[in-house]
């Protein structure tokens, strides 16, 4: 018979109780270690941890009252919070075992106990004790990522009016529970503002949960955000919390959220009104509390036009009580010097190397270029120059790849090539019109679906 995983230590004062627990459990778990004075019981937790501590309330000759065991078990929830209490007494007294619940223990046996109840609680308990410690070591996981997501890229770098207004609204929104909508294309930094908003909430020390939609399936939508139950389908070998249970009492960061199809839409929208999961495979209402925070680089508002929209108009109005629209780098390119340095120094630091300041002609070339991927482009662009320059003196040349370095270093970025002077009107356009599809297909003359087309293939 294999053993369960447990170190036991059994406390009484009996040792004919001592003989009996330790001859019947040991056939059960690992490790079972025998006390018979309370004195000791601080000895035996310095010098390991243990699972479960099987403890008698009376010790004194003639006390029947359980004092000594509720002084003992203050002593060990200060000394050990994590091992697990069973208490035991010949004298079975509910009111007892109250106080002794309140001081900390979790369950409670009646002397004589039964060989299988003695096996089944301590089982039951040990199991408890291991789940508590992989949640203990979940939460200084997640604890630990989030500082280093935080702290890698901590702070926004910014100098730029453009970006007055995000910040803005990030300290003015931050400590509500109010749903924020963060638009901005790919490589604007949706994510670092939904962690900044979050890190400045009252929520703050609660889980931050990052959900990225456009990576779900159809299929998996449901158990990835409300869970599932054990045989709920093939592979679901046993339960499961969703993203929304997580994230019960932090925030959840519903990124891409553009990209969710009508049907799948429908069922976030019900779960974000009703504040309730329902895990698949199972009927039963799961209450959660999340601070909703969502992004997308798609253009919402258009989508969620005409006859036949593409995105919902109610889910749309639930999830952007409030909005912040970042700019594109190309929009604040004073900050390129500040990210360049920001970025040299974490990745300098990163692979052991130093850099001297970019020269005025490498910042202006910089500048020039359009960086369609954004942050996230130059953030990757200075990693790859620090990586592969073996000097401490980098030029454009280290940073822009070939398409890039000439565009930038041509005294004039117009370009006569057709499907260049097509794919710049209709991020003017878009611009121009803050997002709004329909005007900027007006001003161009194209209906809006060959809009949408001619921005898929130029990746707009």
């Amino acid at each position: 018979m294999d053993k369960q995983a447990g170190n036991i230590l059994i406390v009484d004062d009996d040792q004919a109780v001592l003989y009996t627990a330790k001859l019947i459990l040991k056939q059960h778990f690992t490790h079972v270690q025998t006390e018979g004075s309370p004195s000791q019981i601080t000895t035996h937790l310095q010098k390991q941890p243990y699972d479960v501590l099987l403890l008698d309330m009376n010790f004194a000759s003639g006390k029947t009252s359980g004092e000594e065991g509720l002084y003992w078990i203050k002593q060990v929830r200060e000394l050990t919070p994590k091992v697990q209490i069973i208490v035991t007494t010949a004298y079975g007294d509910i009111e007892l075992a109250v106080k002794a619940m309140k001081e900390g223990a979790v369950d409670f046996l009646t002397k004589p106990w039964e060989k299988e109840k003695l096996v089944a609680t301590v089982a039951s308990v040990c199991q408890l004790s291991h789940s508590k410690g992989e949640v203990e070591k979940l939460k200084k996981q997640q604890q630990a990522l989030s500082y280093d997501l935080d702290s890698t890229f901590s702070d926004i770098v910014s100098e730029s009016e453009a970006m007055r207004p995000v910040f803005e609204t990030i300290e003015k929104v931050a400590q509500t529970d109010a749903n924020v909508l963060i638009l901005g294309e790919n490589g604007t930094g949706k994510e670092l503002v939904a962690r900044a908003i979050h890190r400045a909430s009252l929520r703050s020390v609660q889980p931050f949960i990052k959900v990225d939609l456009g990576t779900i399936s159809e299929t998996l939508f449901e158990a990835e955000l409300f869970g599932h139950s054990k045989g709920a389908f093939t592979g679901a070998v046993e339960a499961q919390a969703g993203r929304f249970e997580v994230a019960s009492g932090g925030t959840l960061f519903l990124d891409e959220i553009g990209n969710l199809s009508p049907a799948l839409q429908a069922k976030l929208l019900t779960a974000i009104q009703s504040k309730e999961v329902i895990r698949v495979g199972t009927n039963q209402p799961i209450p959660v509390d999340i601070r909703l925070l969502s992004a997308t680089n798609q253009p919402i508002y258009a989508l969620s036009e005409g006859n036949a929209p593409q995105f919902r108009q109610d889910l749309l109005y639930r999830i952007n009580t409030v909005e912040v629209s970042i700019p594109s780098l190309r929009e604040r390119p004073e900050d390129i010097p500040l990210l360049v340095n920001h970025y040299l120094q974490v990745y300098g630091k990163k692979y052991h190397k130093q850099f001297d300041s970019l020269r005025s002609l490498v910042i202006s070339a910089l500048q020039r270029y359009a960086w369609p991927g954004n942050v996230r482009e130059l953030q990757h662009a200075v990693e790859r120059a620090v990586i592969m320059s073996n000097s401490t003196s980098l030029e454009a040349s280290d940073l822009l790849v070939d398409s890039q370095r000439k565009k930038a270093l041509s005294p004039t970025t117009n370009s006569l090539n057709m499907d260049e002077v097509e794919k710049r009107a209709i991020q003017e356009a878009i611009r121009k019109h803050q997002g709004n599809l329909s005007k900027a297909a007006e001003e161009l003359g194209l209906g809006r679906s060959t809009l949408y087309r001619k921005m898929k293939k130029y990746g707009v």
